[in-house]
């Protein structure tokens, strides 16, 4: 069970919860100034000591999911080219694997650091079949889960773009939404809209948002393919521009219940997104 991502442990018996933080102001700008004393951070209504603050580009592991079922034939090639533009925005110390989907989930490109080699998997992803959207979150939360926790800090984060409802899935929305609470990634969504016929889209926007809010990631619904390169370059550019809080929690209860996270800016009217909680540690099986 990927319960214990939210939370890295520092020594023998502290518990840091960390968290990543996008800060824009009311035009949607991301702010690079904010300083240690700018940002309150409250679990459950009790403010919190912040003990972790950094600006610095933390290194990622990042998971392109890419849906390739038949009905994403014909927006392929942009899909591709905008994934590899992408890729290409990692450096040193990122990581990234490739995954597409159709009524199967294949992982077409383990996580590795040989960007090119992320690329030329890319480029090799055909569309074909039904759509097993819930299915392929689930396992490419699994996947990320699973990596190997490092001494350093490191954002963990899946992008993920489909065209359509899903179709075959044996698991529920609710099972998908259940697992990305605990799983301690943030999930960026792409619903790519028909631009000939926007309202009978069949992209699952209720779904593709909850994922997105309930991870501190985002949701995105460009209405054509000219808008899908910029997307994945707002992505990007967050990915980069992201504060990282730690901060031990002031309630000893390891008791596994949901503790809810409210972060506040003392700027004024700013944007923040976070994950808005995560699941305390049970008595003896700590996070780690």
């Amino acid at each position: 069970e990927a319960e214990t991502r939210p939370i890295a442990t520092f020594g023998a018996s502290v518990e840091v919860v960390n968290l990543d933080v996008s800060v824009t102001d009311p035009k949607g700008h991301h702010l690079n100034d904010i300083g240690t004393g700018d940002l309150l951070v409250f679990e459950d209504g009790v403010q919190q000591q912040v003990c972790l603050f950094t600006r610095d580009h933390l290194p990622i592991s990042l998971l392109i999911l890419i849906d390739g079922s038949a009905s994403m034939e014909v927006n392929l090639v942009t899909t591709r080219g905008a994934a590899i533009r992408l890729v290409r925005t990692l450096g040193t110390g990122d990581e990234v694997g490739v995954a597409v989907f159709n009524r199967h989930f294949r992982l077409v490109q383990d996580f590795t650091s040989d960007l090119t080699a992320a690329e030329e998997a890319i480029a090799q992803i055909e569309a074909d079949g039904e759509t097993s959207l819930y299915n392929a979150i689930y396992l490419s939360l699994k996947d990320l889960a699973a990596l190997p926790k490092d001494a350093e800090l490191r954002r963990r984060a899946i992008v993920v773009l489909t065209d359509g409802e899903d179709t075959t899935s044996l698991l529920r929305d609710e099972d998908v939404l259940e697992l990305a609470r605990r799983a301690g990634v943030a999930v960026y969504t792409i619903g790519l809209r028909d631009a000939r016929r926007p309202e009978i889209s069949p992209v699952p926007v209720f779904f593709l948002t909850a994922l997105a809010r309930e991870t501190g990631g985002r949701a995105y619904f460009p209405a054509s393919l000219a808008a899908l390169e910029g997307t994945y370059d707002r992505i990007a550019g967050e990915l980069r521009t992201l504060y990282g809080l730690g901060y031990v929690s002031s309630n000893p209860r390891q008791d596994g219940g949901w503790r809810r996270i409210t972060v506040r800016s003392l700027l004024g009217n700013l944007l923040l997104r976070y994950r808005p909680g995560y699941y305390a540690p049970r008595k003896g099986r700590l996070g780690g």
